[in-house]
């Protein structure tokens, strides 16, 4: 196949079956969450220990995803979902049957493993299935999935926690797995076009230390602090290989990730708004929920009931999404949603401690209606202005920014979370001090602690709300910049249509 061929009939079925896929990669990233507290007990580990069940899988999946480009263009299509799919299945085999954490915990790098390579095959064969002007419809389809996977996770999780064992998390996966995995031996395809490319070793190398490094320090930086000593290495080391991976593509012949992607000034822009986005979003998801519980001490399960009609307004969205995006364009999708998303995310700022039900719904839910505007038109955008032999290279890298950044992202904001409720703590507690007439008895000291210490982690969180709002605000700005792109081969298809014009022209 050429590698600048686009099929003439999209397969639909193959395009299923990968979807399938990925949704069980997608909501296996997001499903154990709820479920750590649980895990930490049964199998009698700390939570910094259980954590791991979460950071492991996010930094095997950001370390390979980068490799994906190479993994793509070196082997067929269907033999590399297979052995992808055949992993994943056995990690959640092993997961399931768990004795211990160590176990357990190896399952879960096995899946991610599996998982890492799912959704860049097929976002790849949807590229080379549908023509620049339908791929928004297209593509709006896969953001269903990317979507609604992970933010139906918590919430399946935490009603399967309460009411069954967390082994049933991985059960319930399982037959889909194998599901998926026998449609793909009877009806998969090669459709992907294939070229000898050799690996470059130290380039992995590289890259786990440089993404590995950056997604460790900064989703640990949280729970640890900035000043800890392993976040602060981590980052650091983490930046100084990402950028020596860089320079080392940039240099290499055949690169595993190609940076002439960033050539593309749409392409660079997109990223960079996709990035800002990403920062701003999983902040989000992460402050929410922590409002949710521990301000109003709503249950895991409830809280994740409460963010469902965001989830599903997000998941039925994307379609439409994609639809508009193939009439208007990017520009005025992005700076619609992106307005909607920073004005939603301030109105979290205003959270109080009675704030009724409806009011939190509701803002959250608008705040995924802004986002699903946003995210795949802006993704699709990017990728449609590289030549189809970039696109390997471009899904890596888009998947990759997102990962790090959503990481990054996350550890600001509740960094800057812990901060101003330790500031607003200590302020409230010199206060109630400086008040007091008479001693206080036990009970009265705990009655005022407590109310100091919410009182301190709702400033706290809108204080944040207010800095994922300004996060937000300066993706909006960046997408004035933004216009429709047009993949180098229609363009090179139209200049080659003029010119012939023009020597007919000439002829007659």
């Amino acid at each position: 196949m050429d590698n600048e061929q686009i099929l003439k009939k999209p397969p639909y079925l193959m395009i299923g079956i990968l979807f399938v896929g990925a949704f069980v990669a997608f909501l296996n990233n997001t499903l154990l969450n709820v479920a750590l507290p649980t895990i930490m007990v049964d199998l009698k580990v700390e939570y910094t220990t259980v954590q791991w069940l979460a950071t492991g899988y996010m930094l095997v999946s950001g370390v390979l995803i980068p490799a994906s480009a190479f993994l793509i263009t070196r082997f067929k299509t269907r033999p590399l979902f297979i052995f992808a799919m055949t992993v994943f299945a056995i990690g959640t085999l092993l997961a399931a049957i768990a004795p211990n954490f160590g176990v357990l915990l190896a399952g879960r790098m096995i899946q991610a493993v599996g998982s890492s390579v799912m959704a860049p095959i097929l976002m790849n064969v949807m590229l080379i299935s549908f023509p620049v002007e339908k791929r928004g419809s297209a593509m709006g389809v896969f953001g269903l999935v990317m979507v609604a996977a992970p933010a139906i996770g918590p919430t399946l999780s935490g009603w399967i926690v309460e009411h069954y064992d967390w082994r049933v998390l991985f059960e319930m996966i399982l037959p889909i797995a194998i599901i998926s995995l026998l449609l793909s031996i009877w009806k998969l395809e090669n459709v992907l076009p294939n070229k000898k490319v050799t690996l470059d070793y130290l380039s992995i190398v590289l890259s786990t230390i440089g993404f590995g490094g950056i997604l460790y320090g900064f989703s640990t930086a949280g729970s640890h602090g900035w000043t800890d000593p392993i976040v602060v290495t981590t980052i650091v080391v983490g930046v100084i290989g990402v950028i020596l991976f860089v320079v080392r593509q940039l240099k290499l012949e055949k690169p595993v990730l190609s940076m002439e992607i960033f050539k593309s000034p749409l392409f660079a822009l997109s990223a960079i708004i996709s990035a800002v986005l990403s920062m701003a979003m999983m902040g989000g998801m992460i402050l929410t929920p922590a409002y949710v519980q521990n301000i109003r001490g709503i249950e895991p399960f409830e809280s994740g009931l409460m963010m469902l009609p965001g989830a599903i307004v997000m998941a039925i969205m994307s379609p439409i999404t994609g639809r508009l995006f193939d009439k208007f364009g990017p520009r005025i999708l992005a700076m619609i949603g992106l307005t909607i998303t920073a004005i939603s995310t301030y109105y979290l700022s205003e959270l109080q401690v009675d704030s009724t039900y409806f009011y939190i719904i509701f803002v959250y839910t608008i705040r995924m209606v802004g986002i699903s505007l946003v995210m795949m038109p802006i993704m699709t955008n990017g990728l449609n202005s590289l030549p189809l032999r970039l696109n390997p290279h471009g899904t890596a890298a888009n998947n990759t920014i997102q990962q790090v950044a959503g990481s990054i992202g996350t550890a600001i904001l509740v960094a800057i979370m812990n901060a101003r409720t330790t500031a607003t703590g200590e302020d409230l507690a010199a206060q109630a001090q400086a008040n007091a007439t008479a001693p206080m008895s036990e009970e009265q000291m705990a009655t005022l602690k407590a109310q100091i210490t919410q009182q301190a982690l709702l400033d706290g969180i809108q204080y944040s709300f207010v800095i994922a709002a300004i996060i937000t605000v300066v993706a909006l700005v960046l997408s004035f910049f933004l216009r429709r792109a047009k993949s180098p081969e229609a363009v090179a298809a139209n200049d080659k249509a003029l010119k012939d014009a023009d020597v007919s022209k000439a002829n007659a």
